[in-house]
C-alpha cells in the first residue's frame, strides 16, 4: 500500500471530546459563511483526503501550482484548493475565524496570509480556456477578489444521506488491508454504471487483488445521474456481477472543477491518499464539452513520474455483435457496424422513457434498479 501523498495522512479533525470548547471559541469569532463546495473542500482536508493540505493553499503554493502544477516544495499538486472572501471582509495574518455551512459552524480557519490574484490566470491556467461556458470558469469569475491561505480545524462533519458510504482514508486503508489486498485499483464516476465500466473495471482487477468504485457526490451539471441512483445501482452491480472481497464503494463528497488533465492528476492523488496502488483514466477525464483533447488527461502523467500512483490507461470499450462480448480496439477485429458502443446519451434517452437498455450496454438488474426512480437525473438549474 503506497504511502499518503506527501508521506503522512492529515487529520485535522477536532476530537469529540474537544469540540464544546472549540464551539465557544467559534461563536467569538469573525465568521464567514461558506458554500457546499467549500465546506467540502473544508472536509476533505480535514479528513485526510486531500493529504498533505493541512487547510487552504498559502500564496507561494498558489501560484507553484498555477505554474509548475506542484507545490512549492515541489510535490505534485495539480488544483488550487482556495478559499475566496467577500471584498468587505476584513482580516489579518494571524487572525482566527469561523467557518460557517448553512448557519452552523463547520471549521476554524488560522490565517497566515491574504493575498489577491488574477481570475483570467487562473481560468487560463487551470482550465486552458477564458469561456464562461465553461462550468469551472464561470465559477472563477464569481469568486471573491482575494484568497485565504491558513490551516483549518474541523469541528462538526456535514450531514449526508449516505453516511454508510463515506469511509475516510484512514478507514479504507484499514479495510484494504483487513481483506488482504496488497493492490488496490480505484475508479472515479459521476455515473451508473454499464457494461463498458463493468469490463474496464474487471479489466484493471485482472491483475490487482481489489477495486476501489469512488463516485464523486455533490454538485453535477444537469442531466448527470443523481446521487443515491448511482449508489443503489452500483450495489445490485457489485452484488450480481462481482466476487465477494473484490469490490468496495465509497464517495467522494466533492464539486468537480471539470479541469481535465490537471483533474485526472488529482483525482489520482485523491485515491493513493485512500490507499490505491493504481488508478482508471478515461479517455475524456473530469472533461466537459469539447474543451481537452481526447486523451490529454492520460498523456498529462508523462509529467509526473513522482506522483507515486499508478495510472491504468483504457481506450473505449463496446461490444461487438460478431464477437459476441466487450471488446476495445486491441481485442476486436472487426468493423464498425458490428459495433455497439456504450453511448450515455443514448442509456440515458431509453431510460427518461422508461426503457430498460439491452443488456449488451447495461445489466438488467442495474437498468431495474434506475428504473424504479422517478426522477433519476439531476435537472436544469
Amino acid at each position: 500500500m503506497p504511502k499518503p501523498h506527501g508521506g503522512k495522512l492529515v487529520n485535522r479533525e477536532i476530537p469529540e471530546r474537544e469540540k464544546e470548547r472549540f464551539l465557544e471559541q467559534a461563536g467569538e469569532l469573525p465568521i464567514i459563511n461558506i458554500n457546499e463546495g467549500l465546506a467540502k473542500d473544508v472536509e476533505n482536508i480535514a479528513r485526510g483526503v486531500f493529504s498533505p493540505l493541512e487547510g487552504f493553499l498559502l500564496e507561494e503554493d498558489y501560484h507553484s501550482v498555477l505554474d509548475e502544477k506542484r507545490l512549492a516544495n515541489d510535490l505534485p499538486w495539480t488544483l488550487p484548493i482556495v478559499l475566496d472572501i467577500p471584498n468587505n471582509f476584513e482580516v489579518r495574518a494571524g487572525d482566527t475565524i469561523t467557518l460557517s455551512y448553512e448557519k452552523g459552524t463547520l471549521a476554524l480557519m488560522h490565517v497566515e496570509n491574504m493575498y489577491k490574484y488574477d481570475k483570467r490566470e487562473f481560468a487560463q491556467k487551470v482550465y486552458g480556456t477564458l469561456d464562461t461556458k465553461h462550468p469551472g470558469v464561470a465559477k472563477v469569475n464569481q469568486m471573491g477578489e482575494r484568497l485565504l491561505g491558513g490551516k483549518i480545524d474541523l469541528i462538526t462533519e456535514m450531514e449526508t444521506p449516505f453516511s454508510k458510504y463515506n469511509l475516510k482514508p484512514v478507514e479504507t486503508r484499514i479495510l484494504f488491508k483487513e481483506k488482504g489486498w496488497r493492490t488496490v485499483v480505484g475508479f472515479q464516476t459521476r455515473n451508473a454504471p454499464h457494461l463498458g465500466h463493468e469490463y474496464v473495471q474487471k479489466t484493471a482487477l485482472t491483475f490487482v487483488d481489489g477495486v476501489f468504485i469512488n463516485p464523486v457526490i455533490g454538485k453535477k451539471k444537469a442531466g448527470d445521474f443523481r446521487d443515491e441512483v448511482i449508489l443503489e445501482a452500483y450495489d445490485a452491480l457489485i452484488k450480481h456481477y462481482y466476487l465477494k472481497d473484490r469490490a468496495v464503494i465509497s464517495i467522494l463528497p466533492f464539486e468537480m472543477r471539470y479541469a481535465g488533465p490537471r483533474e485526472a492528476i488529482f483525482h489520482a492523488i485523491v485515491r493513493k491518499n485512500f490507499g490505491c496502488t493504481h488508478f482508471i483514466v478515461g479517455r475524456d477525464h473530469a472533461g466537459v464539452g469539447d474543451f481537452y483533447p481526447p486523451y490529454a488527461a492520460q498523456d498529462i502523467f508523462d509529467e509526473f513520474p513522482d506522483l507515486g500512483i499508478i495510472p491504468l490507461f483504457f481506450k473505449a470499450f463496446y461490444y461487438c455483435k460478431k464477437c459476441g462480448g466487450v471488446v476495445n480496439e486491441k481485442t476486436c477485429p472487426h468493423g464498425e457496424e458490428q459495433h455497439i458502443k456504450f453511448s450515455g446519451t443514448r442509456i440515458r434517452e431509453m431510460l427518461i422513457k422508461g426503457q430498460r437498455p439491452p443488456e449488451e450496454m447495461m445489466r438488467p438488474e442495474v437498468a431495474d434498479i434506475i428504473l424504479r426512480f422517478k426522477d433519476s437525473f439531476v435537472g436544469e438549474t
